[in-house]
């Protein structure tokens, strides 16, 4: 028995011992477990460091990295410069191609009632497109027709008060010839200059227009396509949509899509509008002529209102052919009023009515415009400037749905 309590004693001696050394071990083992959770969250707090500061410390501790982005940024820059030069190159050599194109495709958006007319009657697609292209050339034979017989009759009219013309341009001539020799009395011409025989080319609008386009059996090849070219552009238009949409990597076929559909919308309400803006011009203008007795006031008139339409020159394109027509025949205060109708009719469609009916489409700037117009006409001369206004906005549609080309969008727009 008294083994027994000794055993037991023991026992609880050594139970007693052991406890405290287990109590001496735990604040070590806490420690060590404080210490991981804070490498832990050292770990944390440095992988949550923001990207701006790793990429400060990056660039400041290699300094050859950002003498690398500046040599991406500076080639990027160089082959934007050469590929614009590029496409400025082609356009000029290929001018008479573009053009031809760019004009097939108005005439195409010009009969596209027409055509979803004759479609909606369940014509044939083709039939339908053969039919628009028919009525097309018949409207623009029959307007020649009604143009040159009404040119000839103003020729063949010309000698009646042909007298009174010359009698206004004598005065003109004796004022010039007045100041000529002002200015000579001034400055007296050298001997040399007496001496020296003068030569002046005479230049004439057809001149004018084959230097810009090419010569003159050129330009009648590229007219026969255009026909050809909206019959297949209507004829063949849902395959030809389809397979462009088609040529786009699957990720940008919806955009491809899209930017189709801005560019078709807004070539629809240009046209539209250009053509309702030019009927009210004549319209006015022509009620102007017959009240003030031009001589043919309806051809006139017409001509007048849709010339107006020209960005820029189209104001001073408006105003010669009735005063042309008015010289002789009508007072001066005929032709000043002649002069404020144009004038005034152009300042009101371009203010008034192409923002309301073109403005929302188109969201180009004045300095796009302008800046168009002068790249555009030095390129394609005179059809250059019908055309800078669609080309630019189709331009900046194609910015506005490339992510990497919106700031130049933003750019053009409003």
């Amino acid at each position: 028995m008294a083994r027994a309590r000794d055993t037991d004693t023991q026992d609880t001696s050594e139970g007693t011992s052991t406890k405290p050394a287990e109590r001496a071990s735990s604040p070590a083992e806490i420690s060590g477990q404080q210490a991981g959770a804070n490498g832990q969250q050292a770990a944390a707090l440095s992988s949550s460091a923001p990207s701006e500061e790793k990429e400060k410390w990056t660039a400041e501790s290699h300094p050859h990295r950002r003498t690398s982005d500046k040599t991406r940024r500076s080639i990027l820059a160089g082959q934007t410069i050469v590929a614009v030069a590029v496409i400025l190159t082609i356009c000029y050599v290929a001018k008479l191609v573009l053009v031809t194109l760019l004009f097939s495709i108005l005439l195409a958006f010009i009969l596209f009632p027409v055509m979803d007319f004759l479609v909606q009657m369940k014509f044939p697609r083709a039939l339908a497109s053969l039919l628009a292209v028919l009525l097309l050339a018949s409207a623009i034979y029959a307007a020649a027709y009604f143009g040159y017989n009404r040119a000839v009759d103003f020729m063949q009219t010309l000698p009646t008060y042909s007298r009174k013309i010359e009698a206004r341009l004598m005065r003109f001539r004796e004022q010039a010839q007045k100041i000529q020799k002002s200015t000579e009395a001034v400055l007296p011409p050298s001997a040399d200059d007496k001496r020296t025989i003068k030569i002046e080319q005479q230049t004439n609008w057809m001149d004018f227009i084959t230097s810009s386009l090419g010569t003159v059996g050129d330009i009648a090849l590229a007219i026969s396509f255009i026909p050809f070219l909206v019959y297949f552009m209507w004829s063949w238009h849902d395959h030809v949509r389809a397979s462009t949409v088609m040529l786009f990597s699957m990720e940008n076929r919806n955009a491809a899509y899209v930017t189709l559909g801005r560019i078709s919308a807004m070539i629809h309400s240009f046209i539209n509008g250009n053509i309702l803006v030019g009927l009210f011009t004549s319209a006015a203008s022509l009620i102007v002529f017959w009240y003030l007795h031009l001589p043919y006031f309806y051809f006139l008139g017409f001509i007048s209102g849709f010339l107006s339409l020209v960005p820029y020159l189209g104001v001073v394109l408006a105003i010669i052919p009735p005063l042309a027509a008015g010289f002789g025949q009508i007072h001066s205060g005929g032709l000043l009023a002649i002069v404020i109708t144009v004038v005034g009719l152009h300042i009101f469609a371009i203010n008034v009515l192409y923002p309301k009916l073109i403005g929302k489409r188109l969201q180009l700037n004045p300095l796009a415009v302008t800046i168009a117009l002068l790249i555009w006409g030095w390129l394609w001369g005179a059809v250059g400037l019908i055309l800078a206004v669609p080309l630019t906005a189709a331009l900046k549609i194609i910015f506005d749905n490339v992510e990497s080309l919106r700031p130049y969008g933003a750019w053009l727009g409003e």
